[in-house]
């Protein structure tokens, strides 16, 4: 007989099971009646998400209209294998839209994965391609998209996860980014995201549009000079400004640095100027009435010792005038003639030429350079600041300052935007001109001008010339310094050239990093200068005002001979043409004699001269059609004839 427990242990254990049924039975109640809407957010909660919608991203504009950098949208294909219900039409389907090859559609497809992704972005129109399969679900994506490849890319600066980093990308970040939008997506049963399953809350607003002072085309022939001179002189790096001097409208900036053309150098990397300084220092003397252009200095064999260090010239010695000094960069003579500045006068006078100071452009981490106070200097300062050293400075200060010494003496403002734009297009604000400073009379503005038509003309800067045209310009090479005192064996090569020298439209700042071989900037950075204006004044589409170009031309009847145009095509040095007004003001040219070149070389030349050429291929020109010496204006075509490959 089994003993029974006792009817205490009875009676206790159904209070117990009676109190846990009453916890249970209460604790439902509350769930379902007094929390029942906490828990049913908290399910949905689970089974629905709010999703940020990225806007499309702003476009950036040339000064045309001409897109620099755009968003476009792009279509991701991802597949789940085992809810498709005819694999064999599915992968016909993903072979003949998305181009991919039958193994690959096999391996998209293959019901041993739950879920894959095609290996590539497609175009919008793969959303009705692909509309009603089932198993294929698409995502839009957005990208930033460059039309014309690394045009301008240190400008434009680059987006990153939706982020602008450097260049108008970053400085209007807030503006070209737009605002966002929410979606609700359905989620499964461990929280991943249902393909297809959303629902748009708000729409995402585009952004807005940023128009550019550049100019396309003029970017292009300078971005193609520069690369051209830093493989042929096997320099680090370079820079290539293009202003115009009455707004300050930067209409072509091209910075290169070891290879990269994302660098924005000519905004953030100052250097020693050396004696592109030397026409702010004669401005100063004649501005404050301290000398006259026909003061003479005596420079003695060429070499000056002043407070310890001695100055050297190359090819200067005995009497000399000031207007001799500039166009023979003598700097023995400018720093003698600057010893009648007081360092109070002189340092003002580079101040107000805008060095030592940011130019304001609406860029990202542009540099002030650096121009010490005189209560810094030492004996040596005032003789190395005339000449360009014991001060750095970016090439944008320098393509303003001689701005000023093109325009009658106003220091501008650099402009880089014309305006900004609503995501319907309107214009929200328009950037003018803006006025710095007079820093100069327009007379003593006009004297140095005159002053580097000389140094193109008959000094330091002769391979600037142009043929039909004065220019006005000046070369300078300084020492690189490394941050520990000056490389050995390296310099800044530059040339600065105003164009034309009679109501000028441009200034052209050019600079070679760390050139190899020659070095002086009136053989390296000068012969830049002139392609890039022959390549503008070529150009179908210019900024330049072609009848004012008219009637400062030059008066030359006799055109070059055949013969010397043969001889010019086939130097390193790009020929030196007649450009010619036709009756409606275009300026056409000679064609040159190409026949031996290689076809590569012959379209780059002819490219430069804002010709178009049929067809392309490899191998030497015979001849072409145009002939040789014949007149044709820019946009023309001129056909190649290759010669027959010798077997």
């Amino acid at each position: 007989m089994v003993d029974r427990p006792p009817a205490w242990r009875r009676r206790m254990l159904l209070v117990v099971w009676l109190i846990a049924l009453g916890i249970i039975c209460m604790r439902a109640g509350q769930v379902q009646l007094a929390q029942a809407s906490d828990w049913r957010s908290m399910a949905e909660s689970q089974h629905r998400a709010d999703q940020i919608v990225a806007a499309t991203r702003g476009s950036i504009l040339d000064r045309d209209g001409t897109p620099l950098a755009v968003s476009r949208e792009r279509v991701r294909v991802s597949i789940a294998p085992r809810e498709i219900e005819d694999m064999e039409a599915t992968r016909e389907l993903l072979q003949e839209h998305l181009g991919v090859s039958g193994a690959t559609a096999s391996r998209l497809t293959s019901l041993e994965r739950k879920w894959t992704v095609a290996p590539d972005l497609y175009a919008p129109d793969t959303r009705v391609l692909f509309r009603g399969v089932r198993g294929v679900y698409l995502d839009r994506v957005l990208q930033r998209f460059h039309p014309h490849g690394d045009l301008a890319r240190g400008v434009l600066g680059t987006v990153l996860e939706g982020e602008g980093l450097g260049g108008i990308e970053q400085a209007f970040d807030e503006l070209l980014r737009g605002t966002p939008g929410r979606e609700v997506i359905a989620r499964d049963n461990i929280g991943q995201a249902i393909p297809g399953e959303r629902v748009m809350m708000d729409p995402p607003k585009a952004g807005g549009q940023v128009v550019l002072t550049l100019d396309m085309d003029l970017q292009e022939i300078v971005q193609q000079a520069l690369a051209e001179a830093i493989e042929e002189r096997e320099a680090r790096g370079g820079d290539v400004i293009v202003v115009e001097p009455q707004s300050g409208e930067v209409l072509a900036l091209v910075s290169v640095k070891d290879g990269h053309t994302n660098s924005l150098s000519a905004v953030n990397t100052p250097h020693e100027p050396g004696s592109t300084l030397k026409p702010f220092t004669v401005a100063g003397l004649l501005q404050e009435g301290l000398a006259s252009m026909q003061d003479s200095i005596d420079v003695g064999n060429g070499t000056w010792e002043i407070e310890g260090r001695t100055l050297h010239d190359i090819h200067t010695q005995g009497m000399m005038t000031v207007a001799d000094a500039l166009r023979e960069s003598s700097n023995v003579g400018i720093a003698k003639a600057a010893q009648s500045m007081t360092p109070g006068v002189q340092y003002e006078n580079l101040r107000d030429f805008g060095f030592g100071a940011r130019t304001g452009i609406e860029l990202p981490g542009e540099v002030p350079g650096t121009l010490r106070r005189p209560d810094g200097w030492t004996p040596q300062s005032s003789a190395s600041l005339a000449i360009g050293y014991e001060i750095s400075v970016t090439s944008l200060q320098m393509a303003m300052a001689y701005g000023a010494l093109a325009n009658g003496g106003i220091l501008m403002q650099p402009r880089l935007i014309s305006e900004t734009r609503n995501s319907e297009g309107a214009t929200v604000r328009s950037f003018g001109s803006q006025k710095v400073r007079q820093v100069v009379s327009q007379g003593v503005a006009g004297v140095v001008r005159q002053g580097l038509v000389d140094v193109v003309e008959d000094g330091t800067g002769t391979l600037a010339q142009l043929a039909s045209f004065r220019v006005a310009g000046k070369s300078g090479t300084a020492r690189s310094n490394s941050g520990n005192g000056y490389e050995e064996g390296a310099y800044y090569s530059s040339f600065v050239s105003i164009f034309p020298a009679e109501n000028p439209q441009l200034v052209i700042v050019v600079g070679l990093d760390r050139p190899q071989g020659a070095y002086y900037g009136g053989a390296v950075a000068a012969p830049v200068t002139r392609a890039t204006m022959e390549a503008a004044l070529a150009a179908r589409a210019t900024p330049l005002d072609r009848g004012a170009l008219v009637k400062a031309a030059q008066p030359n009847p006799t055109p070059p001979q055949l013969q010397e145009t043969r001889f010019a095509a086939r130097t390193l040095e790009p020929p030196v043409l007649t450009l010619l007004p036709d009756q409606n003001g275009a300026l056409g040219v000679s064609l040159p004699d190409v026949s031996g070149l290689a076809s590569r070389v012959a379209i780059r030349r002819l490219h430069g001269l804002g010709l178009r050429v049929f067809p392309g291929g490899s191998g030497e020109i015979w001849t072409t059609y145009p002939l040789p010496g014949e007149r044709v204006l820019p946009g023309d075509t001129i056909h190649l004839h290759l010669q027959a490959k010798q077997r």
